[in-house]
């Protein structure tokens, strides 16, 4: 979002807890190239970045020691018509075109970018995903007052990113769940809201935790995240919501959060200005108490691969291997062998799929985490 506008003061009745967040610094002002960041991830040990509204087509690593651009990829048939956050699972990125300001948007997207394309080349072409909420039947142009506008983005699990509203209006944010697959799509709010405190421009899943961050302000400007936990499914609200104001960070259009670690956290602000008070586009960090969760295999199969996530070795059990295969996130081949207990030190922290072969000629495939 470009502009800022202060809107009337209101009250809400938000809910306080003693801060897991700890630890918040502002690590360095972001490049000109980004004084407009907007969306955050982490993805191949880089910072990915986009600008918003009215700005290029393009995605930014970030290195996080130098605070330098240090490469850019272009969506060559994408237009940044209000790019406002961007998400990731194992093989893909998302970008939201998502912004809508007025609230009369018929053009909401979600670009689709395959990992693998966006590694191996410095420009790429996305699927895209048409959406439109299904209760949304009053497109008259609203500007900074609407209940349509959205800036944050998940994707929480295999089917459907999960989006969440900036509500204009009242602060009162819905989530809803868009399907990964392209195509067009009217989608519906999940069961439970969530009553903000501000406005919500920024959101993370940590696979890791089973947690979803967001981040805002409020009406003056007070920084400030949200941890959702504990849910049901893919209604995020429906478990434990707990804000933390992050007063020590002054005045800040915090934009976006992205996850790096079970307990650590990276958030974007966007330079801005409103009459005496601005403040530079910032990269802040912050870390948690968070731990590492046990991953509850969700399968069917009676083959077991733990412990998970893991550290060293990992063992096989409830099935007669035959081979087994480990690919990493990009879909590269780390490790072949045929044994059952497997050491996989040597690995980089993150996600990896384990293909087993059993001697019948089955197969079955598993998750794991190495920490």
């Amino acid at each position: 979002m470009k502009h800022i506008i202060i809107i009337t003061a209101f009250i809400f009745s938000t809910y306080h807890v003693l801060a897991q967040v700890e630890n918040v610094q502002e690590k360095f002002d972001l490049p000109t190239a980004l004084h407009e960041s907007s969306g955050a991830i982490f993805f191949n040990d880089k910072l990915i970045l986009h600008n918003d509204s009215g700005n290029e087509n393009k995605l930014y690593e970030l290195d996080t020691i130098s605070g330098l651009v240090t490469r850019t990829v272009t969506i060559t048939n994408a237009t940044n018509v209000d790019w406002e956050d961007i998400a990731q699972d194992d093989s893909s990125i998302y970008i939201g075109d998502i912004g809508n300001n007025s609230g009369n948007r018929t053009d909401l997207k979600i670009y689709t970018i395959n990992k693998s394309d966006y590694l191996s080349a410095d420009a790429v072409t996305a699927e895209i995903t048409n959406f439109s909420y299904s209760d949304q039947d009053d497109f008259t142009a609203t500007p900074n007052a609407t209940a349509w506008d959205a800036e944050a983005l998940i994707a929480l699990d295999t089917n459907n990113l999960i989006l969440f509203t900036k509500n204009w209006v009242n602060g009162t944010t819905k989530a809803y769940a868009i399907p990964k697959n392209s195509g067009t799509f009217s989608v519906d709010a999940l069961t439970t809201t969530l009553t903000s405190g501000g406005l919500i421009t920024g959101a993370t899943y940590n696979p890791l935790t089973q947690k979803v961050y967001l981040v805002g302000y409020n009406t003056v400007l007070q920084p400030f995240v949200w941890v959702s936990e504990k849910f049901t499914d893919s209604d995020v609200f429906s478990g434990t919501n707990t804000q933390t104001l992050l007063s020590s960070l002054g005045f800040m259009q915090a934009e976006a959060i992205t996850y790096i670690e079970a307990d650590r956290y990276f958030i974007t602000s966007e330079t801005f200005s409103i009459g005496p008070i601005s403040n530079n586009a910032k990269l802040v960090s912050f870390t948690t108490n968070d731990n590492v969760l046990s991953i509850t295999d969700q399968t069917t199969s009676s083959v077991k691969l733990y412990p998970n996530p893991v550290k060293d070795v990992l063992f096989i059990d409830g099935v007669d291997v035959a081979s087994v295969e480990i690919y990493d996130t990009k879909s590269v081949l780390v490790y072949q062998g045929n044994d059952e207990n497997i050491n996989v030190s040597a690995l980089s922290k993150g996600f990896y799929l384990v293909k087993m072969y059993s001697k019948d000629g089955m197969y079955t495939t598993k998750k794991i985490i190495k920490k």
